[in-house]
């Protein structure tokens, strides 16, 4: 096993589209997993742009991440929110809807909750 790996998200191993055009999901497989980068456009909305790709009420991944770019609020299905922007560390538990605030796409990287995220169900 090589003691340096070097990837890049313009080259990933997978990209999964959102619903709509509405931004991707970039994939680099590590080896010990996934690591994510998505862009969500200005009007992106989990319940409107990954749902129907989930067939799941809410978000079900577990995210760890960090915001490169743009504002996102995140919404739990109990009602707690946060909203999110440039140089925010997030962890984000399952169960919660999620939207891009603003004219900006949101740009995230994620180290937890993409291997599956936007994947079409079963």
């Amino acid at each position: 096993m090589a003691a340096i790996d070097c990837r890049n998200f313009d080259q990933p191993d997978e990209t999964r589209p959102f619903v709509g055009g509405m931004g991707r999901l970039d994939l680099v497989d590590t080896g010990d997993g996934a690591v994510g980068r998505a862009v969500f456009e200005p009007g992106w909305k989990w319940s409107e742009h990954v749902q129907p790709l989930a067939g799941t009420d809410s978000c079900r991944a577990d995210h760890t991440g960090y915001v490169v770019s743009g504002r996102m609020k995140v919404v739990m299905d109990d009602g707690e929110s946060a909203e999110f922007g440039p140089g925010d560390y997030m962890r984000v538990h399952p169960g919660h809807n999620a939207w891009v605030v603003g004219d900006e796409p949101c740009v995230t990287l994620d180290w937890t909750g993409f291997s599956d995220y936007a994947k079409p169900s079963g």
